[in-house]
């Protein structure tokens, strides 16, 4: 399977949901701590090398995350650790891009999502404890969702309802949002330690999950969340994103400081279902593909990015 090298330690990882053989990756030097980040558009090939590199963009500060349009197939949106929300389009060479840059967080930004049902707007969340809403053609947020103690690690829409999204937060919860609203609509104390990631079931609009510093996956539903539906064992050190299958209900995929990625189905007793132990430093970036079942991707800051289909091995090349 396909695996690339970038000059810099990798934060996520996206495949585009217009083409199959595309995916774009976030990247930040000195593990994001201090430096310049880099965001690499990659095109998949079915000879060697298997993966090529298109376009890159060169960025001031790290980029932690990026997000494919849902509405333009060749812009993508990136969050960056100088506070900034860059768009880019990848149509255009470097020189012309960004084609559009806001300055609004008071710190890093940590995650961006597209609307995927509305596809006019997107999500931020930030090391600033808030989350802010956007669209391509306003001049600036429309709207700030303060309510965290903490970072704010994620945030999603909901693949369904597109006033809906939930947030992921360093204070240990678990938000519900709904744009109409003035506050939240739902606080989940869903760990007792930092909820780093959440993702929406695609197939059920009132189930999502949660993986945290407790080095734990939960699974809940919105419906009745006093418990969890399940509570996924099997990473021995934090999981840093968790991400629901587009193809499979009860599919889950993470990835952990522990340097790995593990498939999970919550619904059966055994529920680790897969592990992949390719990557020799944290693992922190993972998606499936939407357009091609069983297509996986992963990077971490051993500066590589693996694309390979759910039961083979990453590094079997």
């Amino acid at each position: 399977m396909p695996v690339f090298k970038a000059p810099f330690n990798g934060y996520s990882v996206k495949f585009s949901p217009f083409y199959e053989s595309r995916l774009a990756v976030a990247t930040a030097q000195n593990f994001g701590i201090l430096g310049n980040g880099k965001i690499h558009v990659l095109e998949l090939s079915p000879g060697p090398p298997g993966v090529t590199e298109s376009v890159s963009f060169d960025t001031a500060d790290a980029v932690y995350d990026v997000s494919w349009s849902e509405s333009h197939d060749s812009v993508l949106v990136a969050a960056v650790g100088d506070g900034s929300v860059k768009i880019y389009d990848t149509a255009l060479p470097p020189p012309s891009n960004p084609i559009r840059s806001f300055q609004e967080h008071a710190r890093e930004v940590h995650s961006v999502d597209y609307n995927p049902t509305r596809r006019d707007s997107f999500l931020t969340a930030s090391w600033d404890d808030t989350v802010k809403l956007w669209a391509m053609d306003r001049p600036a947020s429309i709207r700030t969702f303060k309510e965290h103690a903490y970072c704010v690690y994620q945030a999603v829409w909901n693949p369904k309802h597109g006033d809906v999204f939930a947030s992921a937060s360093g204070d240990c919860t678990l938000r519900i949002w709904d744009v109409r609203e003035p506050g939240s609509t739902m606080i989940i104390p869903g760990h007792d330690f930092e909820i780093l990631s959440c993702d929406w079931n695609k197939y059920d609009d009132c189930v999502l999950a949660t993986s945290s510093v407790d080095k734990t996956i939960k699974v809940w539903d919105v419906r009745s969340y006093r418990a969890p539906l399940a509570v996924l064992h099997g990473h021995g050190y934090a999981v840093r994103k968790v991400k629901f299958s587009p193809h499979r209900r009860s599919l889950i995929a993470s990835c952990s400081y522990d340097m790995s990625v593990c498939l999970w189905d919550y619904m059966v007793e055994d529920a680790l279902v897969g592990r992949y132990d390719h990557h020799t430093e944290f693992a922190v970036g993972i998606d499936m593909s939407v357009l091609v079942e069983g297509l996986m991707a992963s990077t971490g800051w051993d500066e590589l990015v693996y694309v390979w289909q759910q039961g083979m091995d990453p590094r079997a090349i």
